[in-house]
Parts: structure tokens; sequence; C-alpha cells
């Protein structure tokens, strides 16, 4: 499944790139998208999402696993990658300290 994001990310690919993507995808992702490997799948540490990247030659799939489903949320080359994942990468970390401010506030109401 896409995310709006990375369908137009492989919109903007060239042919033989988006070709090879979508083949990637089909023989990595679809029976274990969880499995990691040395140099294609790598489990992200510290995000909260995306949870994984697919390395495709020069291209980076990121992407989160669900009980039902892996849903691709972009598309982007390896030049891109970090600023993508800066921009729009969720740390764990982050999660964390909003729960523990929420907390912290319902608990401050009493």
């Amino acid at each position: 499944m896409f995310a709006p994001q990375a369908a137009e990310d492989e919109k903007r690919l060239r042919a033989n790139e988006r070709a090879t993507v979508r083949d990637r995808i089909k023989q990595h992702l679809r029976h274990d998208a969880t499995k990691t490997s040395r140099s294609r799948i790598k489990r992200l540490r510290g995000l909260k999402q995306p949870q994984y990247r697919l390395r495709v030659d020069a291209i980076r799939i990121f992407y989160d696993v669900t009980e039902k489903a892996v849903e691709i949320l972009a598309i982007v080359p390896k030049a891109k990658a970090a600023a993508w994942l800066e921009r729009y990468g969720q740390s764990a970390e982050q999660d964390e300290l909003a729960e523990k401010s929420q907390t912290d506030k319902e608990g401050g109401k009493s």
C-alpha cells in the first residue's frame, strides 16, 4: 500500500527506475518485510516512523509494517534520504516525551 506521498515519489522516477523499484518491492516486501539484511532491508533505530528502509540501487524506500499491511511512506534518492528522515521521521523519543507531557498535564488537572 502506497501512502499518497510515496505514490507521487514513484511518479517522479524514470520508467526503468520505477520498474526496478516495483520489482524489488514485490520481491522483498510482499512476504517478509521485516527480515533485515546486511544491505537491502534495514530496521531504523530510534524512529517510530518510518520503521524500515529498503535500498534499491541509489533509491531508498521508507516503510512501516503493521499486522495487516506494509505501508510505503516515501521513495527518495539516496542523496535526499537523510534530509527526508530529518523532516518526516518521527523519533521514538519525541513520542515518549509527548506522551509524558500529556500525562503530566492530565495529572496536573486533578
